[in-house]
């Protein structure tokens, strides 16, 4: 089930700045949108920490790329400081991918505390 709330509305726009390319480039406003106890499972399958994810995704995002496009974005908040997102991504490679996050409120903010992406469709086989 489907929830928009304030949390999950909160959890939405940070998942969408973690997919601009000007926050990918940068180190610093990547790494603030982590948790320190950040992991995910990513579409290759390898396991990622928050340290290897900042240094990837930085190096891997190229000035004049676009934002990764999504759809069907919805999420459900499971406690007062936890919240579930689900979406779809395609790349400008046209990698398609299932993904899922989770999302915990700190004194920081929410920040990104695990996410876990699945290859969809022709790139996937």
């Amino acid at each position: 089930m489907s929830e928009r709330n304030a949390a999950v509305e909160a959890a939405i726009e940070s998942e969408l700045r973690l997919l601009d390319p000007e926050i990918r480039r940068s180190a610093e406003r990547l790494g603030a949108l982590l948790h320190p106890d950040f992991h995910e499972v990513g579409a290759s399958g390898r396991l990622w920490d928050r340290a290897s994810v900042i240094t990837g995704v930085t190096a891997a995002t190229e000035p004049g790329v676009r934002a990764i496009t999504t759809s069907g974005m919805k999420g459900v908040q499971l406690a007062p400081d936890v919240v579930h997102l689900t979406f779809d991504t395609e790349e400008d490679n046209g990698r398609r991918a299932h993904r899922s996050s989770l999302w915990r409120l700190t004194e920081r903010g929410w920040l990104l505390y695990f996410h876990q992406g699945t290859p969809v469709g022709p790139a996937a086989e």
